[in-house]
């Protein structure tokens, strides 16, 4: 039982984890533009192969970190790391719901065709 003082007791591990959650929600910008990278380069083959790869990668580092993250930091008792994960959450939703809005409900038909 602790008191109402005393921090929780630290576990290297768990604070391990988190900063590798943090580490790797960084990253998924990176990973989304390896492609155009790839591209600029002159590796053209490595966007027609797999650009979606990278972009389903991307999206996925933009949301699962994040809600790994929260959900650890909730069960570890660490409340800096809490608002820290919940905050990448908002920023990481940006890409997903403009996706969402514009690459899916908002996707224009070709001609001759009915959405």
């Amino acid at each position: 039982m602790s008191s109402p003082g005393v921090t929780p007791d630290r576990r290297p591990g768990l604070d391990s984890v988190l900063r590798g959650l943090s580490c790797w929600w960084m990253i998924s910008p990176l990973i989304l533009l390896t492609p155009v990278t790839a591209l600029a380069l002159g590796f053209p083959s490595v966007r027609e192969r797999f650009g979606a790869v990278f972009g389903v990668a991307a999206l996925i580092s933009a949301v699962l970190p994040p809600a790994a993250g929260f959900a650890l930091a909730l069960a570890g008792g660490r409340r800096r790391a809490r608002r820290r994960f919940a905050v990448m959450a908002g920023v990481g939703s940006v890409p997903v719901v403009f996706f969402l809005v514009f690459g899916v409900l908002l996707a224009e038909c070709p001609a001759g065709h009915r959405c």
